[in-house]
């Protein structure tokens, strides 16, 4: 019988979606060893999620992020992972460190953000690490004491900068982990710190990142991930394309947008041909930088990217702390098939270091299969992990056992950090070609 913990897939419990995962059971070592190698070649970042889409005939990342925000909302029986990928990361980095420092993002009242990172805390701490919280916010001039729903509470500080080292009051540590994705730049007092370690490092900030570059790199492991289990690496990777001068307040840029819109509509034509699927291809047009679903919109056509509205372009023309978008990448659209409790969904995969550490179900009522459900309204449900992505039912039939498409999950969210490894290896000399700060702001930041 089938699994009751694997959430309803709409399509036919058969075609090529179960073939993938039949051929990812029978290739477990294989997959394993190859993984292996890789990870002596490529340093994995830090921590990492991955937004899959599985559409019944592909199961494909859409999204990478290098600074998760959602640890909160993975289920208790995955700490213990967490904690041993976390050990792991710091043995590797900095095997001697006693003490971390913790820098989060600025919207310090956000409670779903805060218990995120109350849960950052706890796993660090469990590691054997003393873990400070220290802020970028300006208006934050002193300890700060914040309480959260749950009755605990934490402690923000204001960082102090000391020659090249970074901290807070009276604590000097070996490491930096980052939960704060640099969406208005890097700042001064985070450059040149040759005594300690960045987690993720300065490029992995959409400051410097692009998601182009991310699926640029993708391309290459999954084609040689899929030429190593004999698969159309199409099962495994959306096509995209990218326009690098938008102004959408100018509406300049639109035919670059529709050339692309064209060129990867095309593309899913020929595949949905070769493959007798019937869907309705469609693009989504979305911000090259920057997190939290902004400036994102589903695209069926090339005519509907010419003459957008004002309402669509003010939608599009600005992301995360307010930035202007002026470049942005045309991705295949992945439609969801999965859905909870009659709601689109779509699996989420929290990785530490190398590992899959737990995930969750990003669920939204109002939205559809072919929509971005990362938008206001949208729930979590940590179904989809309840029991252990890393041990497959290899005798389990394909479709009917929770253990084993969530390995799978596992599977091709592992491909995309290793992607980001490459994609961060590839882009690390961009920080040292941005403009260096101030003589009065490295003054400042010296102390």
């Amino acid at each position: 019988m089938p699994d009751p913990a694997v959430p309803h897939l709409l399509t036919a419990q058969t075609g090529p979606l179960l073939q993938l995962e039949q051929r990812i059971l029978d290739s477990l070592p294989a997959i394993e060893r190859w993984f292996r190698l890789q990870w002596q070649d490529h340093t994995p970042p830090f921590y990492g999620s991955v937004d899959l889409r599985n559409a019944g005939y592909k199961l494909a990342p859409v999204d990478m992020n290098l600074f998760p925000g959602g640890f909160n909302n993975l289920s208790e029986q995955m700490l213990p992972a967490a904690v041993q990928a976390a050990q792991s990361a710091i043995d590797r980095i900095c095997p001697e460190a006693r003490n971390v420092l913790l820098i989060p993002e600025r919207h310090t009242r956000n409670q779903f953000y805060l218990t995120n990172v109350a849960r950052l805390v706890r796993i660090l701490r469990q590691t054997g690490l003393e873990v400070r919280l220290g802020s970028l916010a300006e208006d934050v001039i002193e300890p700060t004491q914040i309480a959260l729903d749950d009755g605990e509470a934490l402690t923000i500080e204001p960082l102090v900068r000391s020659g090249s080292s970074l901290g807070v009051d009276g604590f000097h540590p070996c490491a930096i982990l980052l939960n704060n994705d640099l969406s208005a730049g890097i700042p001064p007092i985070l450059r040149g710190l040759d005594d300690q370690i960045l987690m993720p490092p300065l490029q992995a900030g959409w400051a410097v990142r692009r998601k182009s570059n991310h699926f640029a790199a993708y391309d290459q492991i999954a084609d040689e991930f899929a030429q190593m289990l004999d698969i159309d690496p199409w099962f495994i990777n959306p096509y995209f394309g990218r326009c690098g001068e938008v102004n959408f307040h100018e509406r300049s840029g639109e035919e670059c947008l529709a050339t692309n819109v064209d060129f990867v509509l095309e593309r899913m034509r020929e595949k949905y041909r070769e493959h007798g699927i019937t869907d309705t291809p469609y693009v989504v047009v979305k911000a090259d930088a920057g997190t939290y679903g902004m400036g994102v919109m589903t695209v069926r056509d090339a005519s509907e990217v010419r003459g957008l509205n004002r309402k669509q372009r003010n939608k599009m023309a600005v992301v995360k702390e307010g930035l202007e978008v002026t470049e942005v990448i045309i991705q295949e659209g992945v439609p969801t098939r999965e859905n909870v409790d009659g709601a689109a969904a779509e699996p989420v995969v929290y990785m530490i270091d190398r590992y899959v550490v737990g995930g969750f179900y990003r669920v939204h009522t109002d939205r559809g299969p072919d929509q971005n459900l990362n938008a206001p309204g949208m729930h979590f449900v940590p179904l989809a992990f309840s029991e252990s992505c890393n041990l497959p039912d290899c005798g389990a039939q394909a479709g009917d056992s929770a253990p084993n498409r969530f390995y799978s999950y596992g599977v091709i969210a592992r491909l995309a950090l290793l992607a980001a490894a490459i994609e961060l290896e590839s882009t690390a000399s961009r920080v040292l070609d941005m403009p260096a700060p101030s003589a009065a702001l490295a003054a400042a930041i010296a102390g």
